[in-house]
C-alpha cells in the first residue's frame, strides 16, 4: 500500500486525542438567595453531639438486622431498579455511539466481480454477438473521517456523556429512594402488628368488661342500660381489631413488593420499633446541590442541554472529511497479494449547507429552549429539595412535642381506666365513665405507636432528603 495512505491512516489515529470530554459544572445563577443555615434547624444544631460519620448504608445505623438483609434483597431484586439501571447501561451505549463519529471509520472490502460484455458493431465473430467474461477480484482497505475543526462531534459526545452522568445519578437517586421505602415500610409493618396486638387485646378486654356487666346485670346488681353500653364498646373494638388486620396485611404485602418477592404478607417482623434513631447534622444548604443525587443529574442534564447547544452552532458550518482506500485488484484470486497489483485513492471534501429552510438555525433555537427549560427545572428542583429539607427539620420539633404529649396521655388515660373500673366495681360511678375511660386508654396507646413511627419516618426522609451519606451525625435516644 502507498505511504499516503498509511499518512492518512495515522492522521485518523491521532484523533483520538480529540474526544469531548465530560462538560464542566454549570455556572448559571439560579436566582436563589441560599441562606448560610436551614431557618429550622437553629436550636437542633446547638443540642447535636457530633460522632462518627454516616456511610452510604445509613439504614444500618438502625440496627436490625433483618432490616439490612430486605434492603440488600430490594435493591437486587427491585424492578424499579433494574429498569433504572438498564436506562443508565441504554445512556452508556448511546455516549459510546455519540463518541464513535471522532474515531475514524475503517472498512475491509473483499470484492468479487463478474462481468460480461458485448461488443457490439465489430465485424469479427461468427454467428451471434460477440462477448467477452471477465472476473475481477480486490481486497482494501478504507479510511473515512470527518474533521471536527469546530467542535460538533466534540460537542455530541460531552453532551452524550452527561447524559449518561445524569443516568448514573439517576439510579444512585433511585437506590436510596427504595432504601428509604423500604425502610418506612418495615417500620410501619411493625406498626401495624403492633397496632393490631393492641387492638386486639382491647377486643379481648372489652369482651370480658361485657361478660362481667351482664353477670351484675343477672344478678341486680347493675342496669341493662350498662350492659348495651358495654356491647357497643365491644362492637367497637371488634370492628377496629378488623380494621387493624386489612392494614397490617397490606402494610406486609407492600413490603413484599418492594423486596421483589411475592405479596403473600407472610413475612416476620420485628417485635418493636427501634428506640435509637441515627441523627444527622444537615450542614449547610449550599452542600445540598452536591449530597442530592437528583439534583446532580438535573445539573447535568442542563450540562448535556448545553453541549447541544454547541454542537447545533457548529452546524452551521462547513465540514471537511479525509478518505483514503489502498489495496490490490486483479484478475487472479492468488495476485491479490502481489504488491504490483495495488490500487490506492486519496480524497478531500468540503461541505458547505447552504440552504436548508431555516431548519439549522431552528435547531440552534430549539436546543437553547431545551437548556433554558433544564435550567428552569434544575432550578425548580433546588427549591423543592430546600422545601423538603426545611418541612421536615420543621416537622421534628413538633413531631417530638407531639410524643412527649402522648406519652402523658397514654400513661393518664391508663389510670384514669383503672380508676373508673375500681369506683365502678365499688357502686361509685357509672358504667358510663368506665367505657369512656376503655376508649381513651385504647386511643391514647394507638396515638403513641403512630407518633412512634412518624418519628422514625421523619428521619428516614430527612436522611434521605440530604442525599443520604454524611459527614456529621450523633445517636439519640427518643424521650
Amino acid at each position: 500500500m502507498s505511504r499516503p495512505f498509511y499518512l492518512c491512516v495515522l492522521a485518523g489515529a491521532l484523533l483520538s486525542a480529540c474526544a469531548g470530554g465530560p462538560p464542566p459544572r454549570i455556572d448559571d445563577k439560579l436566582a436563589i438567595d441560599v441562606p448560610d443555615n436551614w431557618s429550622a434547624s437553629n436550636e437542633m444544631q446547638n443540642t447535636v453531639r457530633l460522632t462518627r460519620p454516616l456511610g452510604v448504608d445509613w439504614w444500618r445505623e438502625f440496627g436490625d438486622k433483618q432490616l439490612d438483609d430486605l434492603i440488600a434483597t430490594g435493591l437486587a431484586n427491585n424492578h424499579n431498579l433494574r429498569a433504572s439501571l438498564a436506562r443508565l447501561q441504554a445512556a452508556s451505549a448511546a455516549h459510546k455511539i455519540a463518541g464513535a463519529p471522532l474515531l475514524p471509520e475503517v472498512d475491509l472490502n473483499l470484492q468479487n466481480d463478474r462481468a460480461r460484455r458485448l461488443f457490439l458493431g465489430f465485424p469479427f465473430g461468427g454467428g451471434g454477438v460477440p462477448s467477452s467474461t471477465v472476473t475481477t477480484y480486490g481486497l482494501s482497505l478504507g479510511v473515512r473521517w470527518e474533521l471536527d475543526v469546530w467542535g460538533r462531534l466534540s460537542a455530541g459526545d460531552s453532551a452524550a456523556l452527561a447524559d449518561q452522568q445524569a443516568a448514573a445519578e439517576d439510579l444512585q437517586a433511585a437506590q436510596l429512594s427504595l432504601a428509604a421505602q423500604i425502610s418506612r415500610a418495615w417500620f410501619a409493618a411493625i406498626e401495624a402488628e403492633q397496632q393490631l396486638a393492641l387492638a386486639t387485646a382491647t377486643e379481648s378486654a372489652f369482651r370480658k368488661t361485657l361478660t362481667d356487666v351482664r353477670d351484675r346485670f343477672r344478678r341486680g346488681v347493675r342496669p341493662a342500660l350498662e350492659v348495651h353500653q358495654a356491647a357497643t364498646n365491644l362492637a367497637n373494638a371488634v370492628a377496629s381489631a378488623a380494621q387493624r388486620r386489612d392494614l397490617h396485611a397490606q402494610a406486609m404485602r407492600r413490603l413484599d413488593v418492594l423486596v421483589g418477592s411475592y405479596p403473600d404478607g407472610k413475612r416476620p417482623v420485628a417485635a418493636a420499633l427501634p428506640q435509637k434513631l441515627p441523627y444527622v447534622l444537615p450542614g449547610y444548604p449550599s452542600e445540598l446541590l452536591q449530597r442530592r443525587p437528583d439534583l446532580r443529574s438535573a445539573e447535568r442534564r442542563v450540562a448535556a442541554a448545553g453541549c447541544r447547544v454547541d454542537a447545533a452552532v457548529a452546524a452551521l458550518y462547513p465540514r471537511l472529511s479525509l478518505t483514503a482506500s489502498g489495496g490490490t485488484q486483479s484478475l487472479d484470486l492468488d495476485d491479490l497479494v502481489d504488491t504490483d497489483f495495488r490500487v490506492w485513492a486519496l480524497g478531500a471534501n468540503l461541505f458547505e449547507p447552504l440552504f436548508r429552510g431555516g431548519a439549522l438555525r431552528a435547531d440552534v433555537e430549539r436546543q437553547q429552549a431545551r437548556r433554558t427549560e433544564a435550567l428552569a427545572n434544575y432550578g425548580g428542583a433546588v427549591l423543592s429539595a430546600f422545601a423538603e429539607v426545611e418541612n421536615i427539620l420543621g416537622s421534628r420539633s413538633q413531631l417530638e412535642n407531639q410524643r412527649v404529649g402522648l406519652i402523658d396521655a397514654a400513661k393518664h388515660a391508663g389510670h384514669a381506666r383503672d380508676l373508673a373500673r375500681e369506683r365502678w366495681q365499688l357502686g361509685l360511678t357509672d358504667f358510663l365513665t368506665v367505657a369512656d375511660g376503655q376508649r381513651r386508654a385504647f386511643q391514647a396507646e394507638s396515638a403513641r405507636l403512630s407518633i412512634d413511627r412518624q418519628l422514625i419516618d421523619n428521619r428516614i426522609d430527612l436522611l434521605l432528603a440530604l442525599g443520604g451519606s454524611f459527614a456529621n451525625t450523633s445517636t439519640e435516644e427518643p424521650q
